[in-house]
């Protein structure tokens, strides 16, 4: 029974920890899509996280909580974008210095408001979300996947990271493509965010992505830059992510051995702390089994200059 409702338990956690990974992989999907590289994800996904908490604590209202996240992740990509796209900066570069930004100014701005600047306020379950972040992001992976195979708007971000003189020469203008797409891609991250602090948890706590923004990152990679794909691999990250949190709370044998080190050997395995590491492992072996069979944008992360 204790293996069925682990099964069970990990099913359930598996849907709920892939939902901001799902946000910010689509957020990445649009930059990306559009030649513009989005390392960036992490920390539109902390800006998000703190500004949804911040709000949802103000005016008890997760509604306004989760545009706030979505607009918060949206300032930070208009950073990104000035310097990525019209100053032509190294995107990798910027995109490491943004995440460093939200680090450390989301203290900042905690202290300003709530005189702690390593959380919020706890926000009280009934003003916070329980399933509609999760069923957002799930509808959202068909609504883009439509976007991307049915519409204009899809298929010039398509070109833009493919062949950008292309789209220009017929009258689409790149730089636009690619502001938009940077711009779309921190609101989703930004929700992705919301999600993590007002949907699985009961507010902000500092540094609370855990790496979650390079995971939805590798998940693009590993879907091969496509919406639906993305999200699967979005789900098996979230596995592993649910894996780990589940397996603390559950009581594992113990095997008596009658060599001394075995026993040392298992009781590390079978440690929180090395349990919580399991799912960040898993990630690295998946990204390097799959990403050299994927093929990114051939413009990825090449500045586009009008008058060439």
């Amino acid at each position: 029974m204790d293996w069925i409702n682990l099964a069970i338990s990990i099913s359930g956690a598996t849907i709920r920890m892939s939902a901001p990974l799902i946000f910010a992989a689509l957020g990445g999907l649009f930059s990306e899509r559009s030649g513009i590289i989005n390392i960036a994800l992490e920390g539109k996904m902390l800006a998000g996280a703190f500004a949804a908490a911040a709000v949802t604590t103000l005016t008890q209202n997760p509604y306004l909580g989760l545009l706030a996240g979505g607009l918060a992740g949206m300032l930070m990509s208009i950073l990104y974008g000035v310097f990525v796209i019209n100053f032509k900066a190294n995107q990798i570069v910027v995109g490491t210095a943004i995440t460093i930004l939200a680090t450390g100014t989301v203290p900042f701005f905690s202290q300003i408001l709530f005189q702690n600047t390593g959380s919020t306020p706890e926000i009280p379950i009934g003003s916070r979300f329980i399933y509609t972040p999760i069923m957002i992001a799930w509808a959202l992976v068909i609504l883009i996947w439509c976007l991307f195979k049915f519409t204009p708007y899809g298929m010039w971000h398509k070109f833009a990271g493919e062949h950008p003189d292309a789209l220009q020469t017929s009258g689409v203008d790149v730089i636009r493509t690619r502001w938009s797409g940077v711009l779309v891609s921190g609101f989703l991250a930004g929700l992705g965010g919301a999600t993590l602090s007002i949907c699985l948890s009961s507010g902000y706590t500092r540094n609370m992505t855990a790496g979650r923004g390079y995971m939805a990152l590798a998940a693009l990679i590993v879907g091969g830059w496509k919406p639906i794909t993305a999200a699967l691999a979005c789900l098996a990250f979230g596995f592993f992510d649910a894996l780990g949190i589940t397996l603390q709370g559950f009581q594992m044998p113990k095997p008596d051995f009658t060599i001394d080190l075995f026993n040392q050997i298992w009781n590390f395995f079978v440690s929180a702390q090395f349990i919580q590491i399991i799912p960040y492992i898993l990630t690295i072996v998946v990204v390097a089994g799959f990403v050299g069979k994927s093929r990114p944008p051939k413009a990825l992360g090449q500045p586009y200059l009008r008058n060439r």
